[in-house]
């Protein structure tokens, strides 16, 4: 049996090695019709790069139940919700309440790389990554550049 899942893990690492260009444009094919604004393939990259420097500080917030209780408390961050969660119900609210807060949030197109990125072997649909000194550089780019994404209407 444990040989079954090296060689399974083995697999995924390679297939994640090969062509990142085709493969976002194969995750965007599976999109929530919802899922706006949504970061380019470059913006992705730099916030998988901040959340991995987050989640070794331990400063970020993953999950619907967790985010959306610190959304309420009014801490601060930017918001990454994944673009391929079903059914939409799940997190749907959570772009509202960002945009009653003021912050900042983008869709990505895969909850299994933002769960990876995490550090986490499960997909999570929505992260929150606060700020924090160590990786201020890279949190305020990612800033700037999801600040900077169009608002849907």
């Amino acid at each position: 049996m444990t040989k079954a899942k090296k060689e399974k893990t083995t697999g995924e690492e390679e297939e994640e090695s090969t062509g990142t260009e085709r493969t976002y444009q194969q995750l965007i094919t599976n999109l929530n019709p919802i899922a706006q604004p949504l970061a380019s393939r470059k913006v992705t990259k730099k916030i998988y790069k901040c959340i991995k420097k987050a989640s070794k500080l331990k400063q970020i917030r993953r999950g619907v139940k967790e985010v959306q209780k610190f959304i309420n408390k009014g801490e601060k961050g930017i918001v990454v919700l994944a673009g391929d969660t079903l059914p939409i119900d799940v997190y749907c609210h959570v772009p509202v309440m960002c945009e009653e807060r003021n912050l900042p949030y983008a869709y990505i197109p895969s909850k299994v790389d933002l769960g990876t990125s995490a550090g986490s072997k499960r997909p999570t649909c929505v992260i929150m990554i606060k700020p924090h000194e160590e990786y201020q550089e890279a949190y305020n780019e990612c800033l700037e550049e999801v600040a900077s994404l169009p608002l849907p209407v």
